[in-house]
């Protein structure tokens, strides 16, 4: 199999946070952004985390991701402390690891989707013909068997961010990050990429983590987590609903 089907046997987390602090210094201004926060993912958990503009959503994101580090605290992926790797360690690591969805799709323009979706799977030890197995096996997952060849320009927004989460899960990553993946779509081409992250978290059992703003996306997640001025304020234990938009 190219894509690892987790059975979740384990009760250990899959993401730890803790204690995590994250500030900015802006001349003699320290700008606290997350403060003493503490969080834990279970593995297969589709999880959505909102708040108001500012409240540290991304960061914290960034922080999972290996994007960027605290100013305090740890961050854990399973066994791996990524608060305290080296950049070198953090790159390999988010390669294997993290399978990143972002809003504006961060595509290259001049690359056709096939090209787009196969650049992460360049940094590991692959033959062609096992790239070629994944790329072809993703973009049919995600419904652009026949858009391989296309370039960004020639692809609606939507189908756009379908490569984008091709390229996401083609490495078969431990954690699946979205950053307000349907902020920039109209809103059928929304709830055809939320239907699409739904049917990815239940085939693959894969971690999932949607930072968004929009209630009508976080009712697709089993747990929803409120932030605040960088503070846990209020979770939501659910079950995923069906699509109401």
């Amino acid at each position: 199999m190219l894509f690892h089907i987790t059975r979740h046997m384990s009760s250990e987390p899959i993401l730890r946070v803790v204690h995590v602090y994250k500030y900015f210094v802006r001349g003699e201004e320290r700008i606290d952004v997350l403060q003493d926060l503490c969080l834990e993912v279970p593995p297969g958990e589709f999880l959505a985390i909102m708040g108001p503009s500012g409240s540290g959503k991304t960061t914290l994101l960034n922080l999972i991701a290996g994007l960027d580090r605290p100013n305090q605290g740890e961050v854990w992926v399973g066994d791996w402390l990524i608060s305290s790797m080296s950049e070198s360690e953090l790159t390999r690591w988010r390669t294997r690891n993290i399978g990143f969805i972002f809003q504006f799709y961060h595509l290259i323009p001049v690359l056709t989707a096939y090209e787009n979706v196969e650049l992460p799977l360049l940094l590991l030890p692959l033959t062609a013909a096992e790239r070629r197995e994944r790329v072809e096996l993703v973009l049919e997952l995600v419904g652009l068997a026949d858009r391989m060849k296309h370039r960004p320009g020639q692809l609606s927004g939507g189908q756009q961010q379908r490569v984008g989460i091709a390229r996401a899960i083609v490495t078969d990553p431990t954690l699946i990050v979205a950053d307000e993946p349907t902020g920039d779509l109209d809103a059928r081409s929304a709830r055809e990429i939320l239907d699409l992250l739904q049917e990815l978290h239940q085939t693959l059992e894969k971690t999932i983590i949607l930072v968004t703003h929009d209630p009508r996306a976080a009712e697709r997640a089993q747990r929803i987590v409120h932030l605040e001025k960088g503070q846990l304020v209020a979770v939501e234990k659910r079950e995923a609903l069906a699509p109401r938009f």
